[in-house]
């Protein structure tokens, strides 16, 4: 898995028990389309969202990964699927063992978040705009997504500045 590095930031692989390694400034898609329903899987070193991963220390720390879980579980203003699809929101969530009341400091922490959209018309769905998670996330460097629809099975990694995921034909 190739990793990112930016101004200041060291590309850094270390695998923790997940099935990927631990790359910072990447950020894992899981994109699966059964039926209506899209789901979209996210996981991604809590220091590619926030910039530490261990429990917060400080107040704004404190803040800042509240914020965090606040806008993912919100799922607003995170993905906007193929308006071709006609997709609504319908479920997010959104954990992290680092950002848990008495958390123990670890070596390495993930945040793992999951987004479920139903969608009027799924056949129409080619693209998914990742645009607003690189706006707001500025340590994210990479997307690697893995992708399932009826169309068939795709990979594909963005890099900045790119901001869509594409499939199908």
């Amino acid at each position: 898995m190739a990793a990112w590095s930016g101004p200041g930031r060291a590309a850094t692989a270390h695998d923790h028990g997940h099935d990927r390694a631990h790359v910072h400034g990447l950020v894992a898609l899981e994109v699966a389309l059964d039926g209506p329903t899209l789901t979209i899987g996210l996981e991604a070193p809590l220091d590619s969202l926030l910039g530490f991963e261990r429990p917060p220390r400080s107040a704004a720390e404190r803040q800042a990964a509240e914020a965090l879980l606040r806008h993912l579980r919100s799922g607003q203003d995170v993905f906007a699927p193929d308006a071709a699809g006609q997709c609504t929101l319908t479920a997010a969530t959104a954990e992290s063992e680092a950002l848990q009341p008495g958390a123990k400091a670890g070596e390495h922490a993930d945040l793992d978040a999951t987004f479920t959209y139903t969608c009027a018309q799924p056949q129409a769905l080619r693209r998914l705009d990742v645009g607003a998670l690189l706006d707001r996330y500025r340590r994210v460097g990479q997307i690697d997504a893995q992708i399932v629809t009826p169309a068939g099975q795709f990979k594909q990694t963005l890099r900045r500045p790119a901001r869509v995921l594409t499939w199908g034909r």
